[in-house]
């Protein structure tokens, strides 16, 4: 589940909830059209679950920001998203916001 939380030049989006598999479409589309303001800043500090497919959603979100010249960042990433991020060496390419 997501929510706008805010709008003008910084936008938030609150994610909640399970990040995984069974939801990846939905959070993938949904993100996607959250990305009205110039940067968009993804909040998951109330995600409960990930799994890999959770990285997929978050570089799928990546690059539709960048189709439309936006910027995105992630605020408050779990603990274990850092930790498939690092087994998976992508850690240097989440958008991590400056201060996650």
């Amino acid at each position: 589940m997501m929510q706008r939380l805010g709008e003008g030049e910084e936008a938030r989006v609150a994610v909640k909830g399970a990040m995984t598999l069974a939801e990846a479409s939905a959070l993938l589309a949904t993100g996607a059209s959250m990305l009205a303001e110039a940067e968009t800043v993804f909040d998951l500090s109330a995600v409960e679950s990930v799994d890999s497919s959770s990285l997929a959603v978050i570089f799928g979100w990546l690059r539709q920001a960048q189709a439309q010249e936006k910027t995105l960042c992630i605020a408050h990433p779990p603990r274990d998203l850092l930790s498939l991020a690092a087994l998976y060496g992508v850690t240097e390419l989440l958008p991590l916001c400056s201060t996650a």
